[in-house]
C-alpha cells in the first residue's frame, strides 16, 4: 500500500514535518466536490492569541455580552480541564471518535491519536500526516476509517491537490490499521463517487458497513456526475479489511430531492447527503441531506429504505447532521446556514435560522413520521467576525426520559442544552472563547463537541483539543455510563 508518515511528538513537531514535506500550502483550494459549499474552505483560520497547554479559567457572561478577543468564558457548571494546542494553527481540525482510553481527532492534514486515560492531562501519541479534507474519522477494533473529500492526485498520503475534472483524481475512504497506536499502517483505499465528505459506520457481524455521504456533482467531473441522489455503501470484511469495496449505491431521492432555488430560495438543492446517523439497536437511520431530512430503515444495510422525508423551506438552508434521543422518538437535525463560515449567531439572523430543528417520531414501522416541534439556537449572540452555526454534537446519556445533548457551534463554542420538551428547548451550560479576530470574519471554534465517559471533548478548529468537565444535577447520572467506544454517527444504546 502507499506510504504515510507517522510523527511522534518526541521527534519533531507536526509543523516542522509539514514544512519539510512542502505541505503547508492550503488544503482547501482544491477543485471539485470537496471545495463545494457549505463546509468551511473559503476562509483563513483566525489564529488569535497563542494558546497555552494549561487550561485557563474563565467567567460567566453577562446577558448580551460578547467576550473579549480569545477570552474564555463558561457557565458555572462547566470547568475547562485541559487544552492540547493545535500542532498546525494554520490548519483545520475536524471530527472526533473514541475507543478505550484514546481519542482520534481528524484534521485536514491527517489525524491525531490522543491518550485520554487522564482527561486532565491528555497526551499526543501519534500524528499521522495524510492530507485531504475533511478527514472525518471513525474507529472499530484495530481499524480506523478516514474520509477524503478533496480531489487528490492519487490515494496516497503523499498526494497533492488535483482538479476533479481529471479522470485520474482520487477521493474516497482510507483505512488504517491502528493496532500499534504509535505507528498506524495505511492498508487500503476505496474510491467512492464524489468522494467521502463524511461516513457513518454501521456495525455488523462478519462485516462492517460504511455509509458514505457526498454531494455536489458536476457534468465536468468524470467520477462525480449528476444525478447523485444516493449514498455509497462500502462493505469491510472484519477478517479481511483489505477486501473492502463499494457494494451498493442506494437511491434515496428517486424524485431528485429538494430542488432548491429558485423554487425554494436560500435552500440547498439536494444532490446527495451531508451526514447520516444510524441507531443500530433500532435498525434506524436519520439522514441530513442538504435540502431534505430523512428517516430510514437499515435492517438490510445494503438496501436502506426511506420511511419519511421532511423539508423546511422557511428556516433551514442546509440539512447538516442528525442526532436521535435515547428513546428513539425524536431526531435533532442541524442547519448549517452559511456553510460554517458565516456569522449567523447574531441578532440580525434571529433565533430560528442556523439552528437545530427538533422532530418527534410518531407512528410505527413504515408508518413512522417526522413531526416538527421546535428550534433551538444558542441564546448568546456572537460578534459579526465570528463564524457560528449549529454543528456536531452528541447525547449526554442521562436516561430517565430526559433529553440532553452537547453541541459544537464553531466560534459560538460548546453548548449543553435540554430538549426534553421538544417545543421548549433551553441551554443549561456553555463554554466559549471570544472572537479570534475583531477586524474581519475568521474561521475557528469548536467543530465537534462530544460526551465520552464523563467528560466533554471538543476539537477546536484552531485551538486544538479541549477537555471540559460538566457538573450539573441534570447530567450527573451520565457519569455512570461507561463505553468502550464512541463513533457519534453510530449512535449506541446507552442504557
Amino acid at each position: 500500500m502507499t506510504s504515510h508518515r507517522s510523527v511522534r511528538v518526541r521527534h519533531r513537531s507536526l509543523g516542522a514535518a509539514l514544512a519539510a514535506a512542502g505541505l503547508l500550502t492550503t488544503l482547501l483550494a482544491t477543485a471539485g466536490p470537496a471545495a463545494a459549499t457549505p463546509d468551511p474552505g473559503d476562509l483563513t483560520p483566525g489564529a488569535g492569541s497563542p494558546q497555552g497547554a494549561a487550561p485557563a479559567l474563565g467567567r460567566e457572561l453577562a446577558p448580551g455580552e460578547i467576550p473579549g478577543k480569545d477570552e474564555i468564558v463558561h457557565s458555572a457548571n462547566i470547568k475547562p480541564l485541559a487544552n492540547v494546542p493545535s500542532a498546525n494553527p494554520a490548519g483545520i481540525n475536524s471530527d472526533l471518535a473514541f475507543q478505550g482510553d484514546y481519542a482520534y481527532a481528524g484534521n485536514y492534514d491527517g489525524f491525531t491519536i490522543y491518550d485520554i486515560a487522564n482527561p486532565k492531562s491528555p497526551k499526543v501519541v501519534t500524528r499521522v500526516l495524510c492530507p485531504g479534507g475533511q478527514n472525518d474519522v471513525s474507529v472499530s477494533g484495530d481499524l480506523l476509517f478516514l474520509s477524503t473529500d478533496s480531489s487528490r492526485s492519487d490515494d496516497s498520503c503523499n498526494s497533492v491537490s488535483q482538479p476533479a475534472t481529471e479522470k485520474s483524481s482520487w477521493e474516497g475512504i482510507k483505512i488504517f490499521d491502528i493496532k500499534d497506536k504509535k505507528n498506524p499502517k495505511y492498508i487500503k483505499s476505496v474510491e467512492t463517487a464524489c468522494g467521502s465528505h463524511t461516513h457513518t459506520l454501521v456495525p455488523g457481524g462478519r462485516d462492517i458497513y460504511l455509509y458514505v455521504s457526498s454531494y455536489s456533482p458536476s457534468e465536468a467531473f468524470p467520477d462525480c456526475k449528476p444525478p447523485h441522489d444516493g449514498i455509497s455503501v462500502v462493505k469491510v470484511p472484519k477478517k479481511a479489511p483489505t477486501q473492502a469495496a463499494v457494494v451498493a449505491f442506494p437511491v434515496l431521492f428517486p424524485d431528485g430531492g429538494n430542488p432548491g432555488a429558485p423554487t425554494n430560495p436560500g435552500v440547498s438543492k439536494t444532490t446527495g447527503c451531508h451526514d447520516i446517523t444510524v441507531l443500530p439497536s433500532k435498525n434506524l437511520a436519520a439522514g441530513a441531506c442538504m435540502g431534505d431530512g430523512i428517516l430510514f430503515d437499515i435492517s438490510k444495510p445494503e438496501q436502506p429504505k426511506v420511511i419519511d422525508r421532511v423539508q423546511d423551506n422557511v428556516n433551514f438552508a442546509f440539512w447538516h447532521s442528525a442526532t436521535f434521543n435515547e428513546r428513539a422518538n425524536k431526531v435533532v437535525f442541524t442547519d448549517e446556514l452559511g456553510g460554517g463560515g458565516g456569522a449567523t449567531c447574531n441578532e440580525a439572523t434571529g433565533p430560528n435560522r442556523g439552528a437545530d430543528g427538533i422532530y418527534d417520531i410518531t407512528g410505527r414501522g413504515d408508518q413512522r413520521k417526522l413531526v416538527f416541534k421546535g428550534y433551538f439556537k444558542i441564546p448568546r449572540h456572537q460578534a459579526d467576525t465570528e463564524n457560528c452555526v449549529a454543528h456536531n454534537g452528541s447525547l449526554i446519556p442521562v436516561g430517565g426520559g430526559r433529553d440532553i445533548m452537547v453541541q459544537a457551534w464553531y466560534q459560538g463554542g460548546v453548548s449543553v442544552w435540554d430538549f426534553t420538551d421538544s417545543a421548549a428547548p433551553k441551554e443549561i451550560g456553555y463554554f466559549e472563547r471570544g472572537p479570534l479576530t475583531t477586524d474581519q470574519l475568521g474561521l475557528g471554534g469548536s467543530w465537534s463537541a462530544y460526551y465520552y465517559n464523563g467528560h466533554i471533548y471538543s476539537n477546536d478548529i484552531v485551538k486544538g483539543l479541549d477537555v471540559l468537565r460538566l457538573d450539573d444535577w441534570r447530567t450527573e447520572s451520565a457519569k455512570w455510563v461507561r463505553m468502550d467506544r464512541l463513533n457519534v454517527q453510530s449512535q449506541p444504546e446507552y442504557h
